[in-house]
């Protein structure tokens, strides 16, 4: 499929910013089953300084810092990305069992590293905790396989926990989450790679989107998507390294054609779209659209502007993400 993604981020501050740096994960990721075709990203006002580099994941972030006093922010990012069918390494093995899995991870002198160690640990979001352990066991019976493990507590998942908006923020940990069997896709996301840490097993966060259907007989409305999170988690191989397999909680699935993925790390703190310091601008009020849709969708003329502005730069729901997670940290 080829997906056009815009996400636009507005912040309006009392009083206004005299000053700010902001970081932001907005480009997404050229992987096996993804393909980048274009990608840019205005701001306004207009910077003082730009930039990009990639972060110790492999993800592309994006660096911009305001020197004048402004009272609004906006900022729209715009990709053409062209996703297949999931790709999985031939060297990952299937049929390893959990148990067999955990002990590769656990510390022991002359053991090979593996980098997937670095996503058995606790992270900011996702802590360690017998809960999550308690309510993972029945998916992971005496020598079942992680993939079948992984896929079965998806489906528990999708049936337990409810969707709701309302329900948690930014801030709520992932142990009230579990306990109240509501949240949105963050919070669902952090509570899976929970249940796989705290069992010893490498588990990690990605952040991106969902192609959503409009019902039926009614148009796809600009700016009505959210962003999306999901799990990815580790397959070894059988003598060595293996490969990452990947898992949506929230609708009791893996990822497909229709996903576009934006950026991996521990949790969302890693890969958090947007976050800045600013000097001034006490109080904020946010505005966050985003549209995912075919890009036979588009206008004629809309692929080809957003192909001349990554040109330029380069020379000089099913249930999603609530847009409060855009907040900077």
């Amino acid at each position: 499929m080829l997906l056009h993604v815009t996400h636009e981020t507005r912040y309006a501050y009392t009083p206004p910013v005299e000053t700010a740096q902001h970081l932001a994960h907005l480009k997404p990721l050229a992987t096996g089953s993804q393909r980048l075709v274009s990608h840019a990203l205005a701001i306004s006002p207009e910077p003082a300084q730009r930039g990009e580099s990639p972060d110790v994941y492999g993800n592309v972030r994006a660096f911009f810092a305001l020197d004048s006093t402004h009272g609004e922010l906006v900022v729209t990012a715009e990709s053409v990305v062209e996703t297949g069918p999931p790709l999985l390494s031939p060297a990952a093995s299937l049929a390893l069992p959990w148990e067999e899995v955990r002990e590769r991870f656990r510390y022991a002198k002359g053991l090979l590293f593996d980098a997937a160690s670095e996503f058995v640990f606790a992270s900011r979001y996702v802590p360690r905790h017998e809960d999550f352990a308690a309510y993972a066991r029945p998916s992971f019976a005496p020598g079942r396989p992680v993939f079948d493990a992984a896929m079965d507590l998806t489906l528990r998942m999708y049936r337990d926990f409810v969707y709701d908006t309302e329900s948690t923020e930014i801030s709520t940990p992932a142990i009230e989450a579990l306990a109240q069997r509501h949240g949105v896709c963050q919070d669902f996301a952090h509570i899976m790679i929970a249940c796989f840490r705290t069992l010893g097993l490498p588990a990690r966060y990605v952040s991106g989107y969902l192609l959503t259907q409009p019902p039926p007989g009614r148009p796809r409305l600009v700016g009505a998507d959210a962003s999306h999170a999901w799990v990815s988690v580790y397959l070894p191989g059988d003598d060595g390294p293996g490969d990452w397999a990947e898992f949506d909680p929230t609708n009791g699935r893996q990822p497909g054609e229709d996903y576009v993925a934006l950026a991996i790390g521990r949790d969302y703190s890693d890969v958090s779209p947007m976050r800045g310091v600013l000097h001034g601008g006490a109080r904020h009020t946010l505005d966050v659209g985003v549209t995912v849709r075919p890009l036979e969708e588009l206008p004629a003329e809309a692929p080809t502007r957003i192909q001349t502005q990554t040109q330029s730069q380069s020379q000089s729901q099913p249930r999603s993400q609530s847009q409060q997670d855009e907040d900077p940290s």
